[in-house]
């Protein structure tokens, strides 16, 4: 029989204890949390059922994208192109059923777009070398523009004969719950175990860790990096068909802005800038954040035009909590 000392006991546990408060996921849990307590308690309105069902909703579409963004930045990557991505593949959707074309076969098409605007992406960056931020920065203009030439720049409302599919796809809800939520829901889940159970996650991993040591260990970086990508690409694809289900139309502006929101998501869920620190579940959590403190603006009465200035605040604040935290781990 193993008898196990009650020092060593108290030691790991004094040692679990200090790993969950050093957590930037358990701060960041713990912020949401008291923020909607706090709502709750200076608003009437915030604790509604309509008011959570959108809070729901609107967080869903940008926290898909950044689980795809997560995984980039735990390679040590960036995508600055990610709301192009969601225009142009949200423009596809709708000129594809718009042509009169199934439901299917539009959604396929968005798809496909946006896998290979991140493959695209991938390539320049794993196998030609190039920076993320310049590849990204370049595809982030090139997405919009494509947008714009394949809808002649006008607003596309009509979506042919699977129309009202596609609204109640992204529209629609589920025992209550917003069906974009639900989709979030189930990707969380895939992205927790590939990251966590599956060769390629431990790859992103020990790339995002040290990429020449990964490489020396027989790791095949550049088709990983490149995958990564094509992932994140393949996100934006599954929020816009959801958003524009949503909205109900769409235009060339669809995704405008979601870079740095999406971005944040993922850092303030705990993503290092520096690579090899990342989940699934900080990027869900640190997108909810982002979208209580937007409600919370608007409650209180806030301008919206201060919104940026407090997403930009704590993209900072998360930063220097990693480097803080690295530090002391050093």
């Amino acid at each position: 029989m193993l008898l196990v000392k009650p020092d060593a006991m108290v030691e790991r546990s004094h040692t679990r204890w200090s790993a969950l408060l050093s957590s930037q996921v358990f701060w960041v849990v713990v912020a949401t949390v008291v923020a909607c307590v706090g709502l709750s308690l200076a608003t009437t309105s915030f604790a509604t059922s309509q008011n959570l069902f959108n809070v729901t909703r609107n967080f869903a579409f940008v926290a898909i994208v950044a689980l795809g963004m997560m995984a980039v930045i735990i390679t040590g990557g960036i995508d600055l192109s990610v709301g192009s991505t969601i225009g142009v593949s949200g423009i596809v959707l709708s000129v594809v059923m718009h042509a009169g074309y199934s439901i299917w076969a539009g959604v396929g098409m968005a798809l496909l777009t946006s896998v290979a605007v991140g493959a695209v992406n991938g390539f320049f960056i794993a196998y030609l070398g190039m920076q993320p931020f310049v590849v990204t920065l370049g595809m982030l203009s090139i997405g919009r523009s494509l947008a714009m030439v394949i809808s002649q720049n006008r607003t596309i409302f009509e979506f042919g004969p699977d129309g009202s599919t596609l609204l109640a796809i992204g529209g629609g809800s589920t025992f209550g719950i917003a069906n974009p939520v639900l989709v979030l829901i189930v990707l969380a889940l895939v992205f927790g175990f590939v990251f966590r159970w599956t060769r390629w996650g431990r790859y992103v991993y020990a790339i995002g860790g040290n990429e020449h040591a990964a490489n020396l260990t027989g790791v095949p970086v550049r088709r990983i990096k490149c995958s990564v990508y094509a992932v994140a690409g393949l996100m934006c694809g599954v929020a816009a068909v959801l958003e524009v289900g949503w909205l109900g139309a769409v235009t060339t502006g669809l995704g405008t802005g979601d870079e740095l929101r999406v971005i944040a998501g993922a850092v303030i869920g705990g993503a290092n800038l520096m690579g090899g620190v990342g989940s699934a579940f900080g990027a869900v959590i640190g997108s909810a954040l982002i979208e209580v403190i937007r409600n919370s603006l608007i409650l209180l009465g806030v301008d919206s035009f201060w919104q940026g200035t407090f997403v930009g605040s704590f993209i900072i604040v998360a930063v220097l909590f990693n480097r803080l935290s690295g530090e002391r781990r050093e």
